[in-house]
C-alpha cells in the first residue's frame, strides 16, 4: 500500500527529485561533493504508478477527486511485486551498417579505410557512417554513445531509433529478441532532438501540459492529467521555473538547462519504454549537463531505456552512465561499462593515469590514433578480440525471457506508455497510433495556436495595420470615383490593385509556419498527432482574423471609392475579398510547407504574385492573351476575385459610364470644342442611321465587362472558385507535410 512522506522510505527509492536529487531539492542546495557509483540499479516508480496512488490517497479520505497541489512534494515507495526482479526490456543492435553516397556537396575522401567485413564492397563513391555496430541496452540503464564529432553518434541513435530508411540500414534492431514495427516503435518511443524546439511564449507547464494534451488519452480525465504533469515538473526539476516562459532572444525565459529539461518532457509525459536523446548535453555548462543526466537517470530507473550521445561526459556524468560506446568513423573502438575503460586501455597499452578523466583519456587516444596512417584499425581489432575474451557466447543469458507482447503488457499494467488501451492479444492494436481522435488534436491545436498568438498580439497587430494603412490610401486616392470613362478606367486599377495587395498581405505567414516547422516534424515523427489535424486546425484558427481583415478593408474602401450595389454590394465585396485572403492565406501556405528557407520562400511568392496579377486580365484581356499563355491566366489567384469584383460593380445594364460626347474623352479630340463634339456626333449619328446626342448612353456597366473579356465566369462561381483554390492549396499543404517531414534519412 502506497503512503504520502512514508517514513521507511530510503533516498535510492523516491520518487521525487527532492527525494535522492541533491540538485533537486526545494532550497536549492548543491550537495556535488561525492558521486558513489552504484552497482545496480534501483527502479523508481512509474509517473503512472504515481498517478494511481495518490489517486489511491485521495480516494481514501475523500470521495470528492481534487488535484495535487501544486507545490506539493509527494514520495511514495516503490512495490517491488510491481516489477519483475529481472530487466523485462532489452534492445540489442547487430551488425549495422549505413552507408551514403558521396555526391558534390561532400567531396572529401571516404572516411572508412575498409576495416570491417563491410569494406571491401564500398566504392569510392560511397561513406560508410556505420560499420558493423554491435550492442545491447537494458530497461532501467542508460547507455551513452561517445566520440569526436563526425564518428557517427547521431547517426547511430538514428538508426537504433528508426530515422535511416530501411532498405538503407543493413543490420537488426531488436527489442526482447523480436524485430519492432516501425508503427509501434513509434507508439513506444521517444526522440529528443539536439536542438530545443519549444514554443517561445509558453510556460514550462503550459508547454508540459499541451504535450500531456497531445499524448495522452482522451480517456484519462483533465485532473489526472494535471497530476501527471505536476510528477513530471517535480521529475525534471523544474517546480521553480514552472510559470517561466521559455523565452528566446528577444523574451527573457527559462535557462539552457531548464530548457533542455523541458524538451526532455514534452517527449516523456506519455512514459515511453524507449527514449532516444541526440547529445542532451551538448551546450550546457557541467552542472546544468549533469542535472539533465541525473534525470535521464531516473527516467531509466522507472522502468525505460535511454539511449543518448553524448560529445564529452564530464566525471560526474560518467559516475551515471551504465554502458559506454566509443565511435571511430563509424566503427566500435570500444563496447561496455565505465569501469572497464582502465583494465581494457591497460591491456592495450595505453594505461589511463590515475588521476585524468577516462572518457577525455579514451577521446584522445582515438584522435591520436585516428590521425596515424593505419588509423583506428589496431584499436578496433582489439575491442573485438576483447569483446570475445570478456563476455560469454551467450550475450543473452540475463536477458528477459518474456516475450515483446508480455513485457510491453506488464510494462501498461503497472503504469508505463500510457495509452488507455487495454491489453489484447494483438500487440499493434493493444497500443493505438495515436492517442486521441482527430477532433480531439484539433481542439488542442486550435488551443495552442490562440494562445500563442494571445502572446504575441503584435503581429497581427501589424498585419491589420498593414491592411488598414492600405485601405485609407487606396481610399484617398480613388476617392468618390465618377461614372465617366476616366472613372470606369480608374475602377479598374483599383480593383486590380485592391485584389493583388490581399494577396501580397498574407505573405507573413511564410516564416509564422517556418518558426513552427521543426516543433511539428518533432511532434508528428513519434505520433503526437496526426498531420492532418494540424492541417485543419491550422486552417480553422486562421479564419477569424482573415474575416476581421476583409471586414477592416472592404469598410475603408466600399463606401470611400464610392462602389455600386448598396449594402447587398457591399457584403458580396467583402466576400470577395475574404475569399481572396483565404487562397492567398491558403497558398502562401503551402509554399512554406515546400521552401524551408524565409528569404527563398519571400522571393518566391512575390515572384509568382506578379505572375499571378499579370495575367489576371487586368493588363491584358483574356482575348489579347497569346493562346500559348492561356493556361496561366486560369490558373490565377487574382483573376477570379477580381473578375468577380467587377461583375459586382459593372452588373447594372441601365448604369452608363460613357455618354454621347464623353466618347470623347479617352482621345486626342477630347481637348476640341464642345460645339465641335456635337457636330461630330450628329455625322456618326448620319452615318450609323441612328441618333446619338450628347447626353445618349453609348457604354454601359456590361458593355466595359465585355470589353474586359469578363463574359464567361458568374461572380458568384468566381467566388466559388476562389474558396476552391484556398481548399486545393490546403489539401496540398496537408501533401508537403506529409512527404516532406518523415524525418527520415535516406
Amino acid at each position: 500500500m502506497s503512503g504520502l512522506g512514508h517514513p521507511n522510505m530510503s533516498r535510492g527509492e523516491g520518487f521525487f527529485p527532492s527525494d535522492n536529487l541533491p540538485l533537486f531539492n526545494h532550497n536549492n542546495r548543491m550537495e556535488l561533493q561525492q558521486y558513489p557509483r552504484r552497482s545496480k540499479p534501483s527502479l523508481s516508480p512509474t509517473l503512472g504508478e504515481l498517478l494511481k496512488r495518490v489517486e489511491d490517497a485521495q480516494s481514501d479520505t475523500s470521495l470528492d477527486s481534487t488535484p495535487v497541489h501544486h507545490h506539493q512534494a509527494l514520495e511514495l515507495g516503490y512495490a517491488c511485486s510491481s516489477m519483475p526482479p529481472s530487466s523485462p526490456f532489452v534492445l540489442s543492435f547487430n551488425n549495422l551498417t549505413y552507408s551514403v553516397k558521396v555526391g558534390q556537396n561532400m567531396p572529401f575522401p571516404v572516411c572508412g579505410k575498409g576495416d570491417g567485413s563491410h569494406g571491401s564492397s564500398e566504392t569510392a563513391s560511397m561513406k560508410v557512417l556505420l560499420n558493423d555496430i554491435s550492442g545491447e541496452a537494458r530497461e532501467g540503464e542508460i547507455m551513452a554513445v561517445l566520440g569526436a564529432s563526425g564518428s557517427g553518434k547521431s547517426t547511430l541513435i538514428d538508426a537504433l531509433a528508426d530515422r535511416i530508411a530501411k532498405e538503407s540500414l543493413k543490420g537488426s534492431v531488436t527489442l526482447n529478441g523480436e524485430v519492432l514495427e516501425s508503427r509501434l516503435l513509434k507508439v513506444i518511443s521517444a526522440y529528443v532532438m539536439q536542438d530545443d524546439l519549444l514554443f517561445p511564449m509558453l510556460t514550462v507547464e503550459e508547454t508540459l501540459m499541451f504535450s500531456a494534451d497531445f499524448r495522452l488519452p482522451r480517456s484519462l480525465s483533465k485532473s489526472k492529467k494535471k497530476a501527471r504533469v505536476q510528477a513530471l515538473i517535480d521529475q525534471l526539476g523544474l517546480r521553480n521555473a514552472a510559470n517561466t516562459v521559455i523565452g528566446d532572444e528577444g523574451h527573457r525565459g527559462v535557462s539552457g538547462g531548464e530548457r533542455r529539461r523541458v524538451s526532455i518532457g514534452t517527449d516523456i509525459v506519455h512514459d515511453p519504454i524507449l527514449l532516444f536523446l541526440d547529445e542532451p548535453t551538448s551546450g550546457l555548462d557541467s552542472t546544468s549537463a549533469f542535472m539533465v543526466v541525473k534525470v535521464l537517470q531516473r527516467i531509466a530507473r522507472s522502468g525505460s531505456i535511454v539511449i543518448m550521445s553524448v560529445h564529452q561526459p564530464s566525471y560526474r556524468i560518467l559516475t551515471v552512465l551504465d554502458s559506454l560506446i566509443f565511435l571511430s568513423h563509424g566503427q566500435t573502438v570500444y563496447g561496455g561499462s565505465p569501469g572497464g575503460l582502465p583494465e581494457f586501455f591497460g591491456q592495450f597499452g595505453h594505461p589511463i593515469p590515475e588521476n585524468e578523466n577516462r572518457t577525455e583519456f579514451a577521446l584522445d587516444l582515438i584522435r591520436e590514433l585516428e590521425e596515424a596512417p593505419d588509423g583506428t584499425k589496431t584499436l578496433v581489432e582489439f575491442n573485438r578480440s576483447w569483446q570475445t575474451k570478456k563476455n560469454p557466447t551467450n550475450r543473452t543469458c540475463n536477458a528477459s525471457k518474456l516475450s515483446l507482447k508480455d513485457a510491453i503488457s506488464a510494462s501498461i499494467s503497472r503504469g508505463k506508455l500510457v495509452s488507455g488501451a487495454p491489453n489484447n492479444s494483438n500487440l499493434t492494436s493493444s497500443v493505438p497510433a495515436f492517442a486521441n481522435p482527430l477532433w480531439a488534436e484539433m481542439m488542442v491545436l486550435s488551443k495552442r495556436s490562440l494562445l500563442n498568438a494571445k502572446r504575441m498580439p503584435e503581429l497581427f497587430g501589424i498585419r491589420l495595420g498593414a491592411v488598414l494603412v492600405t485601405g485609407i490610401i487606396l481610399a484617398t486616392v480613388f476617392y468618390h470615383l465618377d461614372n465617366s470613362p476616366r472613372g470606369a478606367q480608374e475602377r479598374l486599377g483599383f480593383f486590380a490593385f485592391a485584389m493583388s495587395t490581399t494577396y501580397y498581405t498574407c505573405a507573413e505567414s511564410i516564416p509564422a509556419f517556418l518558426q513552427e516547422r521543426y516543433i511539428f516534424m518533432r511532434e508528428t515523427a513519434y505520433n503526437a498527432y496526426r498531420r492532418s489535424s494540424y492541417v485543419l486546425a491550422h486552417s480553422l484558427i486562421s479564419i477569424p482574423s482573415l474575416i476581421v481583415l476583409s471586414i477592416a478593408f472592404a469598410a475603408t474602401t466600399f463606401w470611400a471609392v464610392g462602389l455600386d450595389g448598396g449594402f447587398s454590394g457591399f457584403c458580396f465585396y467583402f466576400f470577395a475579398i475574404l475569399s481572396a485572403f483565404w487562397a492567398g492565406s491558403s497558398f502562401v501556405t503551402f509554399l512554406s510547407g515546400v521552401v524551408s528557407h524565409v528569404m527563398l520562400g519571400f522571393t518566391i511568392v512575390v515572384a509568382i504574385l506578379a505572375y499571378f496579377l499579370l495575367f489576371s486580365g487586368f493588363f491584358i484581356s483574356r482575348d489579347r492573351m497569346p493562346s500559348y499563355w492561356i493556361w496561366f491566366h486560369y490558373i490565377s489567384l487574382v483573376k477570379y476575385p477580381y473578375e468577380a469584383a467587377l461583375q459586382n460593380e459593372f452588373h447594372d445594364p441601365t448604369k452608363c459610364f460613357v455618354r454621347g460626347v464623353q466618347m470623347f474623352d479617352t482621345t486626342p479630340l477630347a481637348a476640341v470644342p464642345l460645339s465641335l463634339k456635337l457636330k461630330m456626333l450628329q455625322s456618326i449619328s448620319n452615318t450609323l442611321g441612328m441618333n446619338i446626342t450628347g447626353s445618349t448612353c453609348v457604354v454601359t456597366g456590361t458593355d466595359i465587362l465585355r470589353q474586359q473579356g469578363i463574359t464567361q465566369i458568374s461572380k458568384w462561381n468566381c467566388l466559388w472558385i476562389t474558396i476552391a483554390w484556398g481548399f486545393f492549396f490546403r489539401i496540398l499543404f496537408y501533401f508537403a507535410l506529409l512527404l516532406g517531414s518523415k524525418n527520415k534519412r535516406r
